[in-house]
């Protein structure tokens, strides 16, 4: 028995485990295969900019995470097709189902993509062409993608030799995932120059990849006929939807809370509503609670507190339901003795109760959480636990806000065992509990948006100068909105948070779901409608990091299972799609820091790095260096702004210079991204790039500018800007010279909707 699951990146240790696995099953496999290329899987993971590909892993594995079998997809989006780039077994054969199970999920995935077709290569089967020991095997292989419609393309060069020694050359595959759509010849040339030039990029001259392109002649491209199967017998239909599933996990135990005075809004009917529409959406996959020891709890919350709550839960009668109404302001040191006043002493405020099914409903509401963090480190994209009662206003001692036991703050420290957290919470209220709990951790960052506390719950948290103390100094970010908020308000507050976060370079992000910033909530006052929850879902999907989202608030049973579902439905979007858009979490390789003020001696290594590139002229190089010596010399004045990537040793690896662009009210030039040689390729330009884009973001700025010029030498640096976003929106002929344009790109500020 065994799973196939995609493999996002190598940060976790299941991940970790998982891609060492694939590694060995490559060494053992394609002997052929460099070390080098081998020990870099991990990196094209995290920079995909690296191969210029999205690459896409998939790992069959059985319940003991032993890897069966992988298969690696590359996914171009701009020429839009995918690649093939390895597909195995840990065994010398595809028998058993294993091959058919990984290569289909493949097509599914590429067909979710809306790519035009699938590509890969496969040996000749041609007695002649190579050994006589591989011909067998060649033959099986061929024999088994006819299965699926796939055949080799017929009447190219492809095949021919790089050189006049080559042997055995590979026939390029085509599987146009049922679609019977014909393969077009403009398509076909550039696939095969995008495949030759980066897959291939050491071992072809461009001498080789122009013949072979001009080989490519019929149009429609014609594919070799079956020769190992009949047509009828093949199983070309795909599905087109993504097989990756968020997982699941209810607390089932949660409509034993049941408080039935008037009013009182957190009610069992708030799952049922949520569910019935995720059910809907066939994006879900639901796992069983599991059971967790006490000690998680402890880690978050005073003995004393578990302790009261669990006792005071028990001896309520079952019918009654006991509130605070007496609080401690002096004299916190002395609980009261009577069990009718002790309440206040452990809550907040006055309309939480003490019921007889509180503590049972929220212990298996931490049990819910914590099962699905555990799906995280099992390897899994995102995990929703949907629990009531919610949590996130449970501080380390008390209770309140229809919250018991923090639930995300559980969740948070069980994760922090294997990487950095922060905590984004999205309720319309403040998420108070985890301020109280991480005040004094730099190790989880709190982020929280929600209604001001002048007139919001809990009304005494949730300033914007509340940002933590002591080692948490810095570590806490409330983001306080006004009483009227729109999705567009949100949006950009959200943007802010994610900015943090991103900074914060965490290893899991959780996700406090409040609902009740949606229109007509009746304890909020925003207007958020089930397409803001989608775009906020697709904002968060950016991130790109593995999620747990923990229902919180949300009261409006009309439409609160539609939001939620919207809200997924955008998360999906953007986690389970490989897209061309960078992520927020576009990271410099590791031992690189960013600084954002120069020092005289920049001069000098920025002479020294620009220079060292080979790309840029003398007088361009100096240029260069007079722009950090006016910034030192004018400040802020100069109208240059810096961001510098410093490798361990203060070497200077990479930077980037932009300013805002005078007599204009938010536009901004990006004038120079530079990096050294020996990091070129590994995504510290696409790291720079973003670091000023979200730097421009805060400064409010709308509009981003930057200029290049038409030589055939500059179309990397063309590339490299439409990859990251950019659209060429002026070109003004002969600026620099007869026949060398100057190429004006523009972007928007990133996320500003």
């Amino acid at each position: 028995m065994f799973r196939i699951r995609r493999i996002f990146d190598d940060a976790i240790p299941v991940n970790q485990d998982a891609i060492r696995q694939v590694k060995a099953i490559i060494q053992k496999r394609f002997p052929a295969v460099s070390e080098q290329e081998i020990a870099h899987l991990g990196d094209k993971l995290r920079n995909p900019f690296t191969l210029r590909f999205r690459p896409i892993l998939f790992v069959a594995e059985n319940m003991r995470h032993k890897v069966l079998g992988f298969a690696m997809v590359l996914h171009e989006p701009d020429i839009n097709f995918c690649f093939l780039d390895w597909i195995a077994t840990a065994k010398d054969t595809l028998r058993g189902g294993l091959g058919s199970a990984l290569y289909e999920r493949v097509r599914t995935e590429c067909a979710a993509l809306k790519v035009s077709g699938l590509f890969f290569e496969c040996l000749p089967d041609t007695p002649g062409e190579c050994e006589p020991g591989l011909i067998k095997d060649n033959i099986a292989r061929l024999r088994f993608y006819e299965r699926y419609g796939a055949r080799p393309i017929i009447n190219t060069g492809y095949e021919a030799p790089v050189n006049p020694e080559d042997t055995c050359m590979p026939h390029l595959v085509y599987d146009d995932l049922g679609k019977d759509t014909p393969l077009a010849r403009s398509h076909t040339k550039k696939v095969v120059r995008a495949i030759l030039e980066r897959k291939y990029k050491d071992l072809c001259p461009a001498k080789y990849v122009e013949q072979v392109v001009a080989s490519i002649r019929d149009n429609p491209v014609k594919l070799r006929p079956f020769c190992h199967g009949r047509p009828h017998k093949t199983r070309r239909a795909v599905h087109d939807r993504f097989s990756e599933k968020i997982v699941l996990v209810v607390n089932q135990d949660h409509e034993i809370h049941h408080i039935h005075e008037r009013g009182y809004v957190e009610s069992p009917v708030r799952i049922t509503r949520i569910l019935s529409h995720l059910e809907k959406s066939g994006l879900f996959e639901t796992l069983e609670t599991q059971p967790f020891p006490d000690i998680h709890i402890h880690g978050v919350h005073d003995a004393d507190f578990i302790e009261y709550l669990a006792r005071a839960c028990e001896e309520v009668p079952a019918d009654k339901s006991l509130y605070p109404y007496v609080f401690p302001i002096r004299n916190k040191t002395r609980p009261p003795k009577e069990s009718t006043v002790l309440p206040g002493y452990y809550c907040i405020d006055t309309f939480t109760p003490i019921h007889r099914n509180a503590y049972p409903a929220a212990r298996a509401g931490v049990n819910a959480a914590l099962t699905a963090a555990d799906a995280l480190l099992a390897g899994r994209r995102i995990a929703y636990a949907l629990v009531r009662p919610p949590g996130h206003h449970a501080e380390q001692r008390s209770f309140g806000g229809f919250c018991y036991f923090n639930n995300a703050a559980i969740a948070a420290r069980y994760l922090r065992e294997q990487g950095r957290v922060a905590i984004l919470d999205i309720d319309y209220h403040h998420g108070n509990g985890q301020q109280d709990i991480f005040y004094h951790r730099s190790d989880i960052l709190t982020v929280s948006i929600h209604g001001h506390p002048e007139f919001a719950y809990p009304y005494f948290t949730g300033f914007e100068d509340e940002t933590g103390t002591g080692e948490g100094e810095g570590f806490n970010c409330n983001l306080p909105l006004a009483e009227t908020v729109d999705g567009r308000t949100f949006r950009n507050a959200l943007m802010q948070a994610l900015a943090k976060v991103a900074a914060f370079e965490p290893d899991f992000l959780v996700v406090c779901l409040g609902l009740d910033t949606a229109r007509n909530d009746p304890t909020g006052t925003w207007s958020l409608t089930p397409k803001d929850f989608y775009k906020n879902g697709q904002m968060i999907g950016t991130i790109g990091l593995p999620l747990l989202v923990v229902q919180e608030g949300g009261y409006n049973t009309r439409n609160l299972g539609l939001n939620a579902r919207h809200f997924f439905e955008g998360l999906a979007q953007a986690v389970f799609t490989p897209t061309r858009d960078r992520t927020l979490t576009q990271s410099p390789p590791k031992g690189i820091q960013f600084r954002y003020a120069p020092m005289p001696e920049d001069v000098e290594k920025i002479r020294h790095l620009v220079a060292a590139t080979g790309f840029f002229r003398e007088d361009e190089v100096e240029i260069a260096a007079q722009l950090v010596a006016e910034r030192l010399e004018k400040g802020l004045a100069s109208g240059y702004y810096f961001v510098m990537a410093v490798r361990n040793g203060g070497r200077l690896a990479g930077y980037g210079c932009y300013g805002p662009i005078p007599c204009t009210l938010a536009g901004y030039d990006i004038y120079w991204i530079a990096v050294a040689p020996e990091f070129q390729g590994k995504g510290l330009g696409q790291a720079i790039l973003a670091k000023m884009e979200q730097l421009i973001t805060e400064a409010k700025g709308h509009t981003i500018y930057v200029e290049t010029a038409s030589q055939q030498k500059y179309a990397p640096t063309r590339a490299f800007y439409e990859r990251c976003g950019y659209t060429a929106t002026a070109t003004l002929p002969d600026f620099y010279s007869p026949g060398d344009a100057k190429i004006i790109y523009s972007k928007p500020v990133p996320l500003s909707v």
